[in-house]
């Protein structure tokens, strides 16, 4: 993909195989994934069957999770972006504009993730034109679901996923 984003502080582009050691640092730590399932990545496969499956949706839908990185440093600080969900129903809905992020967890509380969410929130609703953008969090994520409700997400719901896991759904309306 040709698409970049930047920000004041970040550079937003395509997941490219390079980027596996940084992503794989992040994934593997179980903190990260304290709200994710419960499952880090105990593998370096594991990251590179993930940014294969993310370059898939750049192919067919042209959009999808995309490196984050610090422009001061030159560092992989995650992923953030957008991405339709078509493979599986989430609360009831498939075939939806996802929003999401993942970020390491040395990078959190620097307002990184408000500032990419912004970004792609633009760029969803001004390029893309999309419509509705939906995001899910872990009930109990503080962090993110403050986030979501910084960049103008509202709360729809909380709904158990198929574990008695309890999730907030979020969506976000742009009138075109």
């Amino acid at each position: 993909m040709d698409l970049v984003l930047e920000t004041p502080r970040l550079i937003l582009r395509e997941m490219r195989h390079e980027d596996a050691e940084a992503l794989f640092e992040m994934d593997s730590n179980p903190n990260v994934h304290n709200y994710l399932w419960q499952k880090p990545c105990i593998e370096i496969q594991e990251v590179y069957e993930y940014i294969e499956m993310v370059q898939k949706q750049y192919q067919e839908r042209g959009i999808g999770r995309f490196s984050t990185i610090l422009k001061e440093t030159g560092e992989l600080i995650g992923w953030t972006g957008i991405k339709f969900v078509n493979d599986h129903i989430e609360n009831g809905n498939t075939n939806f504009y996802d929003y999401g992020y993942r970020l390491n967890e040395k990078f959190w509380n620097k307002g990184y993730a408000t500032e990419a969410s912004k970004a792609w929130l633009e760029y969803g609703f001004n390029t893309m034109k999309i419509k509705t953008m939906n995001a899910y969090t872990h009930a109990q994520n503080g962090a993110s679901n403050h986030v979501l409700q910084k960049v103008g997400f509202q709360f729809i719901e909380d709904y158990p996923d198929t574990h008695g896991v309890t999730w907030k759904w979020w969506q976000l309306h742009h009138d075109l």
